[in-house]
């Protein structure tokens, strides 16, 4: 009986490593959306102060006067525009907290760290599963190899020793 529980345990660890290794590669396409949601933040803005500038205005001199029009288009696209510029700002320190990340698994707690929502929930949604090669995905694979073996062992452990301790019924002869 002994034998199929360490089977199990190597089971269960196996599939906690491979499990751990999809957080590296989940990092991975997340960082490869933020850049392309980051880019075309960085057009519209960009679009923007183009249109600014050839009022005689500066960036937010124009969200500011959109956003203070008695038109409601107008008001509702400037404040659009505002809460762009501020995401932009976000998703622009969060992708140089990515490319600064030395650590193992320094991209996986970036973006754990502070995650984009709406980017999160997208690439989520759209998530392809892979086993990564990189010393991320190997350091995350093991953790969580020891994470669900370990865990295992403790539980089989105290379940062995829970069952031993019960008291055996006497034999009736």
């Amino acid at each position: 009986m002994f034998r199929v529980f360490r089977t199990l345990g190597l089971a269960l660890g196996l599939l906690g490593g491979g499990l751990a290794t999809q957080a590296p590669e989940f990092a991975q396409q997340y960082a490869q959306r933020l850049g392309g949601a980051l880019d075309e933040l960085k057009r519209q803005v960009a679009t923007l102060e183009s249109d600014a500038r050839a009022a005689g205005h500066t960036r937010d001199g124009a969200v500011d006067r959109l956003r203070t029009s008695p038109d409601a288009l107008v008001a509702r696209r400037g404040e659009a525009a505002r809460v762009d510029i501020e995401r932009m700002a976000r998703l622009s320190a969060q992708q140089q907290a990515l490319a600064s990340a030395t650590s193992p698994l320094g991209r996986v707690a970036a973006v754990i760290r502070d995650p984009d929502v709406p980017l999160a929930r997208a690439t989520y949604r759209d998530y392809a599963p892979a086993v990564p090669t990189t010393a991320d995905g190997l350091v995350a694979g093991l953790l969580g190899f020891l994470g669900a073996w370990g865990g295992w062992r403790v539980v089989s452990d105290v379940g062995r020793r829970v069952v031993r301790r019960r008291p055996r019924a006497a034999t009736v002869a």
